[in-house]
This record gives structure tokens, sequence and C-alpha cells, in this order.
């Protein structure tokens, strides 16, 4: 079996000034953090002419809990391009620790398709996260040291939206009291902990163009409402300029490379099952002036951070996806067949050919932002020829191209073909969204709920009606909509696997990212803060007495 961290130690890497040099990145545009890894000034990507590149969009069908390996599609794709002949990145977001140490382990790809090092990229790596955090839990010890001073702004105790954040999975914070210990440590109240990634900041700093856009947007956080339903801001709070501070670093892009010496570039990391789910505007701008052919990973499946690119990302940053391919797995449409995860392994063609129709939905979905696709169908040790043969012959009948994708297995070499399928169609494009901005809510939450999840119709919770009417009447319903919800299921119900129709949307509640630019609408139940599971990841990972790591994968 391919282990990961023995292929990244046995790899050459290259020093991380002269993949800089090679894409003639000036020396006093970059800075190193160690021999591997250096930070590209945002504000470059000003010099560079970012109608260079194609934009190549990676999205997958429904995944299974363990994933289905976008990232290292998205590495392979971006090796294969360079091995022929064109000059590409690989943009990905960065890992989280929750995930690491919990089920999915690291998000730095896998076998011979990696961005390296991988080890520093899944841990602390350049400190981004802990900044975005940082900087958030600097605006909720100024709400509580406002309140205890006096509460000028009026905040209603029973109305703060703003929480604390950590960037690691503990169930034991979801919900908690604040304030607790008498006069001198503030006033008592509710208050909960999301994961770093869930925070309005993560999606903030990876959609700001420069520092000035940066505090702009944290500005116009809407950290809680007053006792006369005003809604009250980072700005007000006078906490804006302190965060943009923490947060200067973090906003310039992280250069690394592949396992192949290629470029890639690693910064932010929203989810896309709460927010954008999307790498930094400024580092994927930055790819597409540098090179041929741009490679972004977008979160969870299409109807999740594909759609949230193609109506939200897209139109803010002027961006058009030149192309998008579709990973897929067997044992992914085995699963949504009705087989369970411990069977996967086994070939089974009933299961194949009725969980097949998932691929199918992903496909009508992404056709109809008018983007050429290939699917790639992503090999794994188990795969059978018949299955395999199965698959790719039921995508072509579609009118779609397909690859059998093995860069893990074999780095750009396994990927060649996909690469050049992109390259076929990359100039196909006739990209367009699927909704404008200028509609209500409702009409756009009704839009995606018929086109990308299938829905018969949208049933809004009370909370959710108060949350419309509140947001309508301060202006914001002209904000597009972020869909939260359930990346198990193209539905709302994670229990619905397949390619579910004709079911009621449920609307449970709108939430306000006001500095994002966004409106989230929460639908089924969506964890802000994960928990680590009976056995999670972290009690396989060790480090002996010569600093070398084991268990991160």
């Amino acid at each position: 079996m391919i282990n990961d961290l023995e292929i990244a130690r046995t790899a050459n890497l290259k020093p991380i000034s002269d993949i800089a040099m090679s894409l003639s990145i000036p020396k006093e545009i970059f800075r190193n953090y160690g021999n591997y890894i250096a930070k590209v000034s945002h504000k470059f990507v000003n010099s560079l002419d970012t109608k260079r590149g194609k934009l190549i969009i990676v999205t997958a069908m429904t995944p299974t809990p363990a994933g289905e390996g976008k990232t290292t599609t998205s590495i392979g794709l971006s090796m294969a391009l360079n091995k022929l002949g064109y000059k590409s990145f690989v943009t990905l977001r960065e890992p989280s620790l929750g995930p690491v140490f919990g089920v999915k382990g690291g998000a730095a790809g896998g076998g011979y398709s990696q961005v390296l090092p991988m080890e520093d990229i899944n841990l602390h790596f350049t400190g981004d996260i802990h900044a975005v955090s940082a900087a958030h839990n600097l605006i909720s010890a100024m709400i509580d040291a406002h309140i205890r001073f006096g509460n000028e702004l009026d905040f209603d105790l029973t109305r703060i939206t703003w929480p604390r954040t950590m960037d690691m999975n503990d169930r034991a914070l979801r919900d908690i009291v604040v304030g607790l210990g008498g006069h001198a440590n503030g006033y008592p109240r509710q208050d909960q902990f999301v994961i770093t990634a869930a925070s309005e900041i993560m999606a903030v700093l990876c959609l700001s163009k420069d520092l000035n856009d940066l505090k702009k947007r944290l500005g116009n956080i809407v950290i809680g409402w007053s006792r006369t339903g005003k809604p009250i801001t980072v700005q007000q709070l006078g906490a804006s300029g302190a965060a943009t501070v923490i947060l200067k670093d973090a906003i310039d892009p992280n250069l690394v490379q592949t396992i192949e010496n290629t470029p890639a570039l690693v910064h932010g990391g929203p989810f896309a099952n709460i927010a954008h789910g999307t790498n930094s505007i400024i580092a994927t701008k930055m790819a597409l002036g540098l090179s041929d052919y741009v490679v972004t990973e977008t979160g969870f499946g299409s109807d999740l951070g594909a759609e949230k690119f193609f109506d939200f990302v897209a139109p803010l940053a002027e961006l058009r996806p030149a192309a998008v391919v579709i990973v897929a797995t067997i044992r992914a449409i085995k699963y949504h067949g009705g087989v369970s995860v411990k069977d996967l392994g086994t070939e089974n063609l009933k299961a194949l050919a009725e969980g097949i129709e998932n691929l199918r939905a992903h496909i009508e979905n992404v056709k109809k932002f008018n983007v050429p696709i290939v699917v790639a169908l992503n090999r794994f040790g188990t795969d059978t020829e018949k299955e395999i043969d199965y698959v790719m012959n039921y995508v072509e009948r579609l009118g779609v191209k397909a690859s059998l994708n093995e860069a893990f297995a074999k780095g750009s070499e396994g990927a060649t073909d996909l690469a050049k399928k992109v390259v076929d169609i990359a100039d196909e494009s006739r990209f367009k969204s699927i909704y404008s901005w200028e509609l209500p809510i409702e009409k756009k939450i009704e839009i995606l709920a018929r086109e990308i999840y299938r829905a018969k119709e949208v049933v809004y919770t009370k909370e959710a009606l108060d949350s419309l009417r509140k947001l309508s009447k301060e202006g914001f319903s002209i904000l597009p909509v972020i869909v939260a919800k359930t990346q198990y299921s193209l539905s709302d119900d994670p229990s619905k696997l397949g390619s579910p129709s004709d079911y009621p949307f449920t609307v449970r509640d709108l939430k306000l990212s006001a500095g994002a630019g966004f409106v989230v609408a929460v639908c089924g139940e969506i964890m802000l803060m994960p928990g680590l599971g009976k056995k999670p990841n972290a009690v396989n990972i060790d480090i002996d007495e010569k600093g070398n790591i084991v268990g991160l994968f």
C-alpha cells in the first residue's frame, strides 16, 4: 500500500526560491518560511495580467464520508498539464487541524500526487489559520469587554451572533455559557465555538483583494443586534483595524510545490458546506497571471463548492471558468446504489447501475452553467475492469468526455489523458450563473432548490421567515445566497442518497455574513463545530525522537 508520508519524504524538493525564480517572481515580492515554503506578497497580483490563464474547476459527485480524491486529482491534473508543456498552477485551500486529527486526515493530496512539504501544510503551515482564529477571538473578547463597561452600542445580549472559534473538533464547545464568576468577569450569557474554517473571517480573507478591502469587509461584519433591532458591526465596535493587523501576513498567498516540482498556491480554507469553499481569490488570480492553466478545487460535490463558485465567487472576482472536472469514483457510485462502506471494495454492477444516477445529476447540474465537462474516474485498487468500463461508457453516452485518472499511483503520467481532454474543451466555455444577485433572497433559494437540489418546493420555518423579513428590512436581500447543507446528499437530508427529487427543501434559518457579502441559508442539520469520534485519526499520529511523524496522511 502506498504510504503518503514515505513518498513525501523521498521526494526531491527544490528550494522554494528556485520555484519562485522559475516563475519570474521578484525576490522582493516573496519571503521564505524555511527552505520549501514562501509567502508571496498579495500586491504582486496587481502587476499581472490575470486574464492570461484558463481556469479549470475541479468538483465531484456526492462524496462518501472519506472523500473521493478531488485534491489528488487537482494536483495530478496540474502536474500533467506541466508535463504536456503548458505552464500550470494548482490552487488549493489550507487544511484545517480539525479534519487532520478527526476523520478525513490531511488535505495535501496523496500518493504520487501531493503538494509538499505535506507535514507542514497539514499542520501549522505559515500560521494563516491561527491568525484567523486570533482575529476572530479578538472581536469576541472586545464584544464582552464593551458590554462589561457600559454597552454603549446597546447590544441585546440574547442576539449576539458572533461566536468564538478554534481550529479543532470539540463538541463540548458547541453550546457554552461565558461570563461566570461574578461582576469582574462580565455578564453571563450563552455563547458557542465554531471551527475556524466556519469563521466569517476565513471567508472574508479569501474574498478580499487587498488590505484596504480586507479592513472594509471586516468592518462590515455584523456581530449582533441592538435592543432596537439594528445590526451592530465590527467597525462600530472599533475592532476592524486591529483585526486587519493580525491578518496582515495571512492575506499573502503561500507558495509551495508539487511532488514533481510544479508550482502550487495554498491559501485560505473556508468549508463548502457552510461557506463558499474555495481558496483565496488573490491566489487564484495570481496563478492566472503566471500560467496557462490554473486548476482550482472547490469543496465537496457540484451542489456545494462548484455552485457557489459559479454563482458567487466567479461574478465577484470577474472569473470565467474554462472547464470543469467532475471527480467520480466507483466506490461512491456504489455507495449511492445502497452499498455499505465496508462492502465498497466488492464488485457490484447492480449497485453501480443504481448509484450512477447521482453522477448523472451532477453532470446535468454543471451543464446548466454552460461550462464544458470532463469526468475523471479516480481509480482505486479494488475497482474491476467491468465496473470501470460500465462507468466510462455510461458517461460517454451522455455526451461527456471521461478519463480514467491514476494520478495517485502514477503522478502526472496517470493524469495525462485527463489533461489532454481538458485542453481539448477549454475553449468551449460559455459560462453563466443561474441566478441574478438582484433577485430577492427567496427567489434565489427557489432557483437553487429547483435547479440544483431538484426539490419540488421550499419550506421555511418560522425562524427562517422572521430572519428573512429582518434581512430584507435592513437592505440585505440583494446579497447572493450561500446554502449551508449536508455534503452527503444532493438534498438537505443526508439519508437521501442517489438522485432525490420532488421533495420539500427546508430552510431552517438565514444568517447574515455582511463582511463576506452573502446570506447563508441554513438547511438541514449543519455542524459548525465538529466533534471527534470514538477513535479519531489523532490516535494514529505520533512522532519519534528524531522528529519523524507517523500517521499523518
